[in-house]
């Protein structure tokens, strides 16, 4: 498929990506999928996303913590970006505490993931991005396709989130942060851990935000009771209220109920690593979607335990 030139979004261990042949594709490491055949964790596969022909040739860029800011002024007319950014890098953070104030970024469909490395390797190597076309890699920089459709073809990014906000009380934070210890709920200040470990919170239950009538969620990462801190997979902002999700009675149906409401033939497509651990299907597919397990995915901003994925109107997906 490189050597075809088609254009292509890979997924897999750093090991097989850093072989692969010069070509017009972008890459993150994760060895974790889903597939036609249920999830799956592997070092010795690639995913591959076969998008349609550009209209003119994509650009592929590295950005820097500085300059990921102006992401928005490269998007084409008719087209959309696809992004990667190594998880635990400073982008990471920039992108999901900033991208609300970049100009530019809503005007077209933006899409991708925080790519990420396998348990056992979560601080000993650290998440890389790679540039197919030149062949550099990086753990430090985001990395983006501005695809550019021909007319007549549309992308749009859709969600697939299971939660909604529970009934209990409204939480907010002071700061914008991935980690918090005090919060208020219903104004009063508490500390978020003994507040979980009181309430009997389910710890996998995302916060989660109302956008305009749009749930995002904010996943728990850890909690380190002796600090009295929670570490999020995304950040946390002021301004905001936030709830608990309602629980679910069964969270893999959930999922899969939301899975089937999904419009349109996807051809890329991402899920968090949360939902793979927290649900059934390691052993039986989600259709119609296939693609890398994340770290975060991005539909627009940072969201957590989410299936992120993203339709070319006007086409029949290509196959994977």
């Amino acid at each position: 498929m490189i050597e075809s030139g088609r254009t292509l979004l890979l997924a897999g261990d750093e090991a097989l990506l850093t072989g692969l042949p010069r070509g017009r594709w972008i890459a993150g490491t994760i060895p974790y999928f889903m597939t036609e055949t249920g999830g799956v964790a592997s070092r010795d596969r690639v995913f591959a996303a076969a998008l349609p022909e550009p209209a003119t040739s994509p650009l592929i860029r590295f950005y820097g913590t500085e300059a990921l800011s102006g992401i928005g002024a490269n998007t084409p007319e008719n087209g959309f970006t696809a992004l990667i950014i190594p998880a635990f890098s400073e982008p990471h953070t920039a992108f999901a505490q900033g991208v609300f104030s970049f100009e530019g970024v809503f005007n077209a469909p933006l899409v991708g993931w925080i790519a990420g490395v396998a348990a056992e390797d979560v601080g000993k190597r650290p998440p890389k991005v790679f540039n197919g076309a030149t062949g550099e890699s990086s753990a430090t920089m985001a990395l983006a396709m501005h695809m550019p459709l021909p007319a007549g073809l549309s992308a749009k990014v859709g969600i697939v989130n299971p939660f909604r906000q529970g009934d209990g009380p409204a939480i907010s934070f002071a700061e914008r942060s991935f980690t918090a210890s005090e919060c208020m709920v219903d104004g009063e200040p508490v500390n978020l851990v003994r507040y979980i470990r009181e309430q009997g919170i389910d710890r996998k239950l995302p916060l989660v935000a109302d956008y305009f009538g749009t749930p995002v969620n904010v996943s728990i990462e850890s909690i380190d009771e002796a600090a009295g801190q929670v570490r999020f997979y995304a950040p946390v902002f002021p301004g905001i209220a936030y709830r608990f999700a309602a629980p679910l009675d069964d969270y893999d149906a959930a999922f899969r109920t939301a899975a089937a409401e999904a419009s349109g033939e996807p051809v890329f497509a991402c899920n968090c690593i949360r939902n793979y651990q927290y649900t059934g299907f390691p052993g039986a597919p989600v259709a119609p979607f296939s693609g890398p397990l994340t770290f975060g995915e991005i539909a627009y901003v940072l969201v957590n335990q989410t299936l992120v994925y993203l339709t070319i109107d006007g086409i029949t997906p290509p196959p994977k």
